[in-house]
């Protein structure tokens, strides 16, 4: 480790001495009779970012918030489905069933949500984020209590990419008294879902034990037959251990265990053009040995002190291990699935191959994308609350020192094809493939105020990262690791990010937005030694107006980029080096509107309910410099070109009816073609994806206090559809799907 991080890390000891001394001697306060209360409140707002729906006409930035009973409307085990109601989100469709998802903000390259701060409990959640932040892993949507979305410069204090935004998943919570639920659904091919939990809490303590499975037989058809679906299984336990409500100083002490696996029989390869035309769910024979195996373990332990109302201390500690191995097709005949797949013409031996005609021994070569990843760190958040005349101030100081690491030791298979099976030909060794390990350890701070006086709230902030890069290449000789020989790659970087929003509250119901703050996010180990960090300015200005009848927000927003980063990603489409390279100035402009309106409240109905929501999103992402790329979907770029995977167009729609016991959901969305490779113009056809309009349908009909039963049918309509030709091949949308099942709560 360097010196100057050496020295940063003694100033951040003084810092947290000195936090410790202000806590100390304010300790003395007494606790307030309503402590419990108080205690929600903060604690929430040290480990979400928005908090509650209430708490988001009072964030100087876009924040969006997806309830509990919002996620159960339809019942969703699909992050893209439920991202789709908040506008500002990017995101490119990959199996079906997102459970890899590619999800951007504002602009921000969609590749393996790369660019986006992915938390669960405010803790980041990607494999690595700083040396490897493609997110293979996600956790499940189906077993999570909420939702929060942050962007512009609300989102400063959350890093370390500053860019788009912030995504924070929040797990189901310990129950303030007895409580469980279970639920059990089936569906078409052999889709299932059992879902149960069960805790409660005393005067001093609190427990949850959660279980998910989730399982599927897979929409798509492989040429020899075989299942392209999945299994996950997810386990969570929570403990939690608390002082009297009344104590001078409340203390709570939390402690999460979690484990996750999945077995997906799932692949890179896609489809030719014209093959998805006739059969679109259709899986070559070539693609039938893929399979992606994870394990995932997670750890935290979190302590939260309430010195007084105006001082409180959150500290975290943190432990993510991961392990993946996705044995999938790499090339035929010597030659790249991308290539192949975009020129059939030109490549039909190869073709043939695919599709299952006889062929020569190693024709078919199949990589074990073998790596083991860990997340580890210690995050601590001090609040203190005070007035200076008549401004309340607001202050959250935060400092994190984190460490993570990839490790990718990999081989590869030779197969041949022999009557639509392929035939192992020769074993590959271990780490003759990739053989390197990727190293970060980064110490961040934060600073914000949120400072208000009557109407006004201004909230400065600056972040600070400090991040000591490594990336050792042992090679395909070395594969005892000894290093002899081997200088690894290191270098630092060090980054300030300021930022300030600013509201004024016109009315009870009318709140003007703006903000302005810098982006950042930072280059991976193993890039050129000429790669920048990705750096901007982001802008943006708007209104929110909220009332028991109607909640709209309408922001205008603009990045100008001084570099953006592009990602060699296999599942972009690239070599998958995931190397990053520079791609100079890029624009990003765009409007986010969103309404929630309850049409029978409005209409004065009293006996039905009528819920509304709709959410649009322009963006104009436009390159503004000329150069060269071997990144596929850029290529060529010209200053004025588009950049790919970012719809101009973006819809959604819900409406909702209600009368009694019977509730039933209607989800709209609609997309228009979506270039996928840099261009001007018209999308090219050949470069595309389809404009598609797709319907959700759920109901339900609660029984009893106890008992509920449920219905959903996802794209009712059945129209099948293009949502990608990356990282290899066109691929399908989800098809027509019902499930059904019930429901226990107790």
């Amino acid at each position: 480790m360097n010196l100057s991080f050496s020295k940063t890390n003694f100033i951040v000891a003084l810092l947290l001495l000195f936090a410790t001394g202000i806590v100390h001697a304010q300790a003395t306060e007494q606790a307030t009779n309503d402590t419990t209360d108080v205690v929600n409140k903060i604690f929430l707002d040290r480990i979400t970012v928005v908090g509650a729906p209430v708490w988001v006409s009072q964030i100087p930035g876009a924040a969006s918030y997806i309830s509990s009973e919002q996620l159960q409307k339809q019942s969703y085990t699909d992050i893209n489905r439920v991202l789709r109601s908040v506008s500002g989100v990017n995101l490119q469709e990959e199996d079906g069933f997102g459970l890899r998802p590619n999800i951007g903000l504002r602009g921000a390259g969609v590749e393996r949500s790369t660019k986006v701060n992915l938390m669960e409990d405010g803790i980041l959640v990607a494999p690595a984020p700083y040396s490897a932040p493609a997110a293979y892993y996600f956790p499940n949507i189906a077993r999570m209590s909420s939702v929060e979305v942050r962007k512009g410069s609300s989102q400063i204090k959350y890093g370390p990419n500053t860019t788009g935004g912030a995504i924070n998943l929040i797990s189901t919570p310990i129950p303030s008294e007895l409580a469980g639920r279970a639920e059990l659904s089936i569906g078409e091919r052999n889709a299932n879902r059992f879902y149960a939990n069960f805790g409660n809490s005393h005067k001093n303590f609190g427990y949850l034990i959660e279980g998910l499975h989730l399982g599927n037989d897979g929409f798509k058809k492989l040429d020899n037959g075989g299942d392209t679906g999945f299994i996950i299984r997810d386990i969570q336990t929570k403990f939690m251990l608390r002082t009297n409500p009344d104590a001078n100083i409340f203390q709570r002490l939390e402690f999460k265990f979690g484990y996750n696996d999945q077995v997906s029989d799932e692949t890179y390869v896609g489809l030719t053009r014209d093959d998805f035309k006739r059969t679109p769910y259709r899986r070559y024979a070539g693609s039938q040995v893929d399979q992606i195996n994870t394990e995932h373990l997670q750890l935290m332990a979190r302590h939260f002190a309430l010195f007084s109302e105006n001082v409180d201390l959150t500290t975290t500690l943190y432990r993510n291990n991961f392990s993946r191995n996705w044995y999938k097709l790499q090339t035929v005949n010597g030659r790249g699935l991308t290539g192949v797949l975009n020129n059939p013409a030109q490549n039909e031996d190869a073709i043939a191959v695919l599709r299952g005609s006889n062929s020569e021994d190693n024709a078919l070569m199949v990589r074990a994308n073998d790596r083991d990843y860990y997340s580890q760190g210690i995050e601590s958040i001090l609040g203190v609350n005070f007035r200076t005349g008549n401004l309340r101030n607001q202050v959250e100081f935060g400092v994190r020192l984190h460490q993570d690491q990839e490790d990718r030791f990999q081989f590869e298979d030779g197969y041949r094809m022999e009557n639509g099976n392929m035939i192992l030909t020769r074993a590959g060794t271990p780490g003759t493939q990739a053989n390197r390990i990727g190293e970060a350890t980064a110490l961040s701070i934060f600073f914000q105020n949120k400072i208000r006086s009557e109407n006004w709230t201004f909230t400065p902030g600056i972040r600070y990262e400090n991040i000591s890069l490594t990336n050792t290449n042992f090679g395909s000789q070395d594969l005892e690791r000894t290093g002899t020989g081997i200088i690894p790659n290191e270098y630092t970087i060090t980054e300030f990010m300021p930022g300030f929003g600013l509201t004024y509250q016109f009315t009870d119901s009318f709140t003007l937005i703006s903000g302005i703050h810098r982006g950042f996010s930072p280059p991976s180990p193993g890039s050129p030694s000429d790669t920048k960090s990705e750096q901007s300015v982001n802008y943006e200005l708007g209104f929110r107006h909220a009332n028991h009848l109607v909640q709209t927000e309408l922001i205008g927003f603009f990045n100008n980029y001084s570099n953006l980063l592009g990602s060699d990603l296999a599942a972009g489409g690239g070599g998958g080096t995931t190397a990053q390279f520079n791609a100079g100035k890029v624009h990003v402009s765009g409007i986010e509107f969103t309404l929630n309106a309850d049409i029978s409240e409005i209409a004065g109905f009293t006996k039905v309910s009528v819920p509304f929501s709709m959410n649009y999103t322009f963006t104009n992402a436009i390159f503004k410099t000329d150069f060269e790329s071997n990144f596929g979907p850029w290529g060529s770029v010209s200053n004025g070109d588009e950049i790919p995977f970012i719809p101009r167009h973006q819809l959604n729609a819900a409406l909702g009816f209600g009368l009694g016991d019977f509730t039933a959901n209607i989800n709209l969305v609609f997309a228009p073609a979506m270039r996928t490779i840099a261009g001007s113009g018209s999308p090219d056809p050949n470069f595309s994806t389809d404009r598609y309009f797709l319907l959700d349908l759920s109901a339900d009909y609660t029984f009893t206090s106890y008992l509920n039963v449920f219905v959903n049918v996802r794209n009712i309509l059945d129209h099948a559809y293009i949502v990608s030709d990356r990282p290899a091949g066109v691929r399908p949308g989800l098809p027509r799907t019902l499930m059904g099942g019930v429901r226990f709560t107790i």
